[in-house]
């Protein structure tokens, strides 16, 4: 298995568990209960993360900004649970940029 292949499977695994505790008992797992707090608290998480990956990044932390990208790519999963999305809808729109310019790309959508 390459190196892409055992990410892929690893952040499908991740994401399958994750979507596994969707009405679960909260008392049963931190997934479980962050998912019955609802939206508002996943993206509060999701958006402390993000801050805290900023962070390391600009200290130039490389052991932080691992842990944070971690706990960041977690949450993000959370939040795509919680919203109906799959990493496949994601992976599909990746594919749909590739090979266009990114400037390209943010002008389509209004942002250049």
């Amino acid at each position: 298995m390459t190196r892409a292949e055992n990410t892929d499977a690893t952040i499908l695994r991740l994401y399958e568990t994750i979507a596994s505790r969707k009405g679960s008992d909260p008392a049963s797992s931190y997934t479980a209960k962050l998912l019955d707090q609802g939206t508002g608290k996943i993206a509060q998480k999701l958006g402390e993360e993000a801050v805290e990956a900023v962070i390391a990044a600009v200290a130039k932390d490389r052991n932080g900004m691992i842990g944070e990208s971690a706990d960041l790519l977690y949450h993000l999963l959370v939040a795509w649970a919680d919203a109906g999305i799959t990493p496949d809808d994601v992976m599909a729109e990746l594919e749909r940029r590739e090979g266009i310019s990114g400037l390209a790309e943010k002008a389509a959508r209004g942002e250049g």
